[in-house]
């Protein structure tokens, strides 16, 4: 995808080409993926003027050949960095800048890759292939809308069993066993916080009886390698009026954020409208307001306090704010959102407080 696009920017940070390697199957290097679809072990070059191509082992090579990149190389030495090297000896093409991406380049892998181009210098491109990666294409689109509507029937059937579990981990199993059942992944493991727990953002759920009070379900799936993520807030019980006002209100507050997402508006500009609106419980609010979503769980935008991106066309994202009581309780609400041209909510499981 977009790998035009991509040579342009190698071309303008006069690189050579640009490696991207994955070493181990179960950690995909995103970038190989986005510009692939490739999600096994091998190393993808991109020369700034030539056609990219994929070195794979021997294991690994049929997979690769049905990759969106037509020139697939068996490895020819025993090393990934060693078969790269000569291979691209053979296409003559230069060395002299090499651009990687330092977010998925471990030490360990650099060293080995300095061993066989010693006098090459490296650039950074993680920064680029996030920008990159911001904007969606229409296919990533459809895949993205099509993983959420995943993850909406599993919440959905979830929340309508949700009397029948016992404890905080059997509602985390059943989550993972429905996405499982339909040959998905988990974008995440799934976050139910019942009770006190709940005033932990990123709690981890145990096997202990589901507490009285809010729970809150953060959860979403992989679709073709791409993520969803949602999170609903449930009572188990009988709120009290001042629960319900708090909930009202947080639902209010990330409705309305949504509604004021337009084109080239700043990010941060969206956080601060909710900390406002938050009024006397902004300092509830612990954590950013949303996140890209795609290939990784966590992409550009940021919408976040110090954030300098924007908003544009194409852009897949959560607005998911929070209240944290510590020892209390904790209230979350978050949709995936589709920016294009104007504002399209991905997730539609409601929002309405369900009492179980």
């Amino acid at each position: 995808m977009k790998l035009n696009e991509f040579q342009n920017i190698l071309e303008k940070k006069n690189c050579d080409f640009a490696v991207f390697y994955t070493a181990d199957s179960s950690r995909i290097n995103p970038n190989l993926f986005y510009f692939t679809g490739y999600s096994g072990i091998g190393i993808l070059v991109v020369p700034k003027k030539h056609r990219p191509f994929l070195i794979a082992p021997q294991m690994e090579f049929q997979r690769a050949k049905k990759s969106s990149i037509k020139k697939v190389y068996s490895m020819e030495k025993k090393r990934f960095f060693e078969s790269a090297h000569s291979i691209i000896k053979k296409n003559s093409i230069k060395t002299k800048n090499i651009a990687i991406d330092k977010n998925n380049f471990t030490l360990n892998s650099y060293k080995h890759f300095k061993r066989q181009f010693k006098k090459s210098k490296t650039k950074d491109i993680a920064l680029e292939c996030l920008k990159l990666r911001g904007r969606k294409t229409e296919k990533e689109v459809q895949i993205l809308r099509k993983s959420c509507n995943y993850a909406d029937n599993i919440l959905q059937k979830t929340i309508k069993n949700f009397e029948s579990f016992k404890t905080e981990s059997e509602v985390s199993a059943f989550l993972e066993y429905e996405t499982k059942k339909l040959g998905l992944e988990l974008s995440f493991n799934p976050i139910i916080a019942s009770g006190s727990n709940g005033s932990m953002p990123h709690y981890e759920p145990k096997n202990i009886k589901i507490k009285n009070g809010f729970c809150v379900i953060d959860f979403g799936v992989k679709y073709k390698g791409y993520c969803s993520d949602i999170t609903r807030t449930i009572y188990i019980g009988k709120p009290s009026q001042k629960e319900r006002g708090i909930y009202n209100l947080l639902l209010g507050i990330q409705e309305d954020s949504i509604k004021m997402v337009k084109n080239n508006i700043k990010c941060s500009g969206i956080y601060d409208f909710v900390c406002n609106k938050l009024g006397k419980y902004k300092n509830n609010f612990t954590h950013g307001l949303g996140h890209g979503v795609g290939i990784e769980i966590h992409e550009m935008p940021n919408l976040t306090l110090n954030s300098t991106d924007r908003i544009k066309d194409n852009m897949v994202f959560t607005i998911e704010p929070g209240v944290y009581f510590p020892n209390k309780f904790g209230i979350r609400i978050e949709d995936t959102i589709l920016f294009k041209g104007r504002v399209k909510v991905l997730t539609r499981t409601s929002k309405h407080l369900l009492i179980v």
